[in-house]
């Protein structure tokens, strides 16, 4: 393992207890190397409860991190809906089904934009396949992200992930932009990536980011985003608005990230924060985007939209509506990240985010996977972010409550006291 990081280094599994270490060293047989374990200690936890998560000795831990059980871990609506279904049919989209056409009407009436949906069971099949739709709907084939983007992990989107293979190992056909981590203007830099394509005789097909900016440090308002956007289309491309992190109400403004810059994007994907964790995700499309893929290509997903994760979705989708969670996420996130400013230590640079999507830029990478660490001790769970690991990510299930904002506060106050 390469420089700092907040994964776990198996060259220190003795310093474990002997039955963690016993687990480390089965599941790296089992797994083999290319899975990671979070923090310098890992972790093994039992149950989960709205943004809390219990270790085999129930200990209780505060999750500011993980976005995928959006409502809650274990949240009782969604687990009832899935056993129901599941107890009477789980099937695919190759029969009729009124849930799963009632899900896709319900989801498309969130859009700005008139829209048809296809169901994946991941985000990076959902990105994945919006490439295809993409290219079938331009003739084009390159690609732009921001420069220390990720989209997932199937062949094509991680060519496009430099977060994942870095800068070196995206596909031919695509291109970083410089921002939104450096000093150069967005739609410049979008510019200067699409020059580059040009030079190098490749049609543009799409720009597609992450519309919170997620891997590049968190930046829910980026200036510029528009522009760019209006650049690729001048160019032929299209816009694509990966919503796996910032979609769902996360950001406190609506259900998408991307409604925040009044823009109508060409193509949405989603993923499992869409089901609180069910293995759902989905891309829409403008019907006359999709119409050229539609017409030469048969699509068929044997898992994507099956009935009890249709079941998981809509429950969700209720769960996000009753519970009133997006004007939730707007309350707290507010006096989450105004706390963090209060703490005013000079090593924290700036306080970023939307709703309960933060990022706390930190004054060098050693620190900031420091903090990380130290929180995990204080029972606290967050991640570094950015291309440098100087950002602390900030991302907890949407129930994450006043009382979960002043455990982390109060915790963040005494490591920063300490360190």
């Amino acid at each position: 393992m390469v420089g700092p990081t907040t994964y776990f280094d198996e060259s220190t599994v003795d310093r474990l207890d002997p039955r963690t270490a016993s687990l480390v060293r089965r599941r790296a047989a089992a797994l083999g190397p290319s899975y990671r374990l979070f923090y310098r200690e890992p972790l093994e936890f039992v149950r989960g409860e709205r943004a809390h998560l219990f270790d085999v000795d129930g200990v209780d831990y505060l999750d500011a991190y993980n976005n995928v059980p959006s409502v809650g871990h274990a949240h009782p609506r969604v687990v009832a809906a899935i056993a129901e279904q599941a107890a009477r049919l789980n099937t695919h989209t190759r029969y009729l089904s009124e849930p799963t056409v009632a899900y896709a009407e319900r989801l498309l009436a969130t859009m700005p934009m008139p829209g048809e949906v296809m169901f994946t069971c991941t985000g990076s099949e959902a990105n994945d396949l919006a490439l295809r739709v993409a290219k079938a709907a331009t003739g084009g084939e390159g690609v732009i992200v921001s420069w220390n983007a990720y989209h997932g992990i199937t062949t094509e989107i991680a060519g496009i992930s430099p977060s994942l293979t870095g800068l070196d190992g995206m596909a031919p056909w695509a291109r970083a932009a410089r921002g939104p981590v450096t000093d150069v203007p967005f739609a410049e830099a979008v510019a200067a990536s699409l020059r580059e394509l040009d030079a190098a005789g490749i049609r543009p097909a799409a720009l597609i980011v992450d519309t919170v900016f997620a891997s590049d440090g968190g930046h829910p308002d980026l200036e510029g985003l528009a522009e760019a956007v209006a650049v690729v289309r001048a160019a032929g491309g299209l816009f694509i608005a990966d919503e796996v992190q910032p979609g769902f109400g996360r950001l406190g403004h609506g259900m998408w990230g991307f409604t925040r810059y009044g823009i109508e994007p060409d193509i949405v994907t989603m993923g499992k924060p869409m089901a609180n964790g069910h293995p759902v995700a989905a891309m829409v499309a403008r019907p006359d985007v999709l119409e050229p893929f539609g017409r030469t290509m048969r699509y068929f997903n044997t898992f994507g939209g099956n009935s009890v994760s249709i079941a998981a979705a809509s429950a969700t989708l209720d769960v996000i509506e009753d519970e009133q969670l997006i004007e939730h996420a707007r309350i707290v996130g507010g006096r989450l990240a105004e706390g963090i400013r209060g703490l005013r230590d000079e090593r924290i640079l700036a306080v970023r985010g939307a709703g309960l999507f933060l990022g706390v830029d930190l004054v060098d990478e050693a620190f900031t996977l420091d903090v990380v660490n130290a929180l995990r001790d204080r029972r606290v769970l967050l991640a570094a972010s950015g291309p440098d690991n100087t950002t602390l990510k900030i991302r907890p299930p949407l129930v994450f409550d006043d009382a979960d904002a002043d455990r982390l506060l109060t915790e963040l106050a005494a490591v920063l006291a300490s360190s």
